[in-house]
């Protein structure tokens, strides 16, 4: 149970009793008003007919979706915990850049584009990184070259979170990692991404034993994405362009022909 100040507290009680609710239902009302920005909510609680979204101006969605006397109820609790979440301190105060402050994201991050929540995840867009937070853990993905414009989820984990950039649609998973939680496994795309980009590009001089070994390092680098299990995994036009740049450096330094370079440069085009 959220922990709330001694005013909030004496309030979610008054409206309890005024709306003939539980305190644990006005306070799961009340925690997903907050959530999302005092303008709109999503909830699930059995007290007002399970899942629900409200937004303010807006549609009321509850279970019931032909009752509309519960659709009254939830439209104006909701905008009178907005009120009172505008109007007094009722969380205890949170350090900033910590799980459970409004602002949750690090605080080198800045201030977000924008920010929101979707079910359990909240989120926040800024400039070429995207922070997640899911069951009070933060990830830190690199946007790349996409403007993020809009968020979608389907029920499940974070791996359904998906944005809207002028590119399309992306899903969290495409996007490199910056920071994760402790334990979270990469997936194996992300591996193969982050590895080729780390390898060093050198051409040391009178070193013809060096210069082998590197090119046969960068070769093994870029064959470990462009023939995982026979295809070329599915990259954005940033990463596409960054691959077919590291094959261009190959190519100069004779480790690929011009045939392999067209043929490998056509190959990966073709998939973005």
């Amino acid at each position: 149970m959220q922990t709330l100040t001694d005013t909030g507290d004496n309030l979610v009680k008054d409206i309890s009793a005024r709306y003939g609710l539980s305190y644990d239902a006005v306070v799961h009302m009340l925690i997903a008003v907050n959530h999302g920005g005092g303008s709109m909510a999503q909830f699930n609680c059995p007290e007002l007919g399970g899942s629900g979204q409200w937004m303010r101006g807006g549609m009321t969605m509850v279970g019931d979706m032909f009752n509309n006397g519960l659709k009254n109820t939830v439209d104006n609790l909701c905008n009178e915990l907005a009120n009172l979440l505008s109007a007094n301190q009722v969380f205890p105060v949170i350090p900033a850049g910590t799980p459970g402050n409004d602002q949750w994201w690090p605080t080198d991050l800045g201030s977000p584009f924008s920010s929101g929540a979707q079910n359990n995840i909240r989120y926040a867009v800024f400039q070429n990184r995207l922070a997640i937070e899911l069951n009070g853990q933060i990830t830190i993905y690199d946007t790349l070259d996409h403007q993020i414009s809009g968020v979608s989820q389907q029920q499940g984990s974070d791996t359904s979170l998906t944005f809207n950039s002028q590119w399309g649609n992306i899903s969290v998973n495409s996007l490199p990692l910056i920071s994760q939680p402790t334990n979270t496994i990469i997936q194996p795309e992300q591996q193969n991404f982050a590895q080729a980009t780390q390898v060093p590009i050198e051409q040391p001089v009178n070193n013809p034993a060096s210069d082998q070994q590197a090119q046969q390092t960068q070769q093994k680098a870029v064959n470990n994405i462009i023939n995982s299990q026979g295809n070329v995994l599915p990259f954005s036009v940033t990463e596409t362009l960054e691959i077919i740049e590291k094959l261009a450096h190959l190519k100069e330094l004779g480790a690929l022909s011009e045939s392999e370079f067209n043929t490998k440069k056509t190959e990966l085009l073709q998939r973005i």
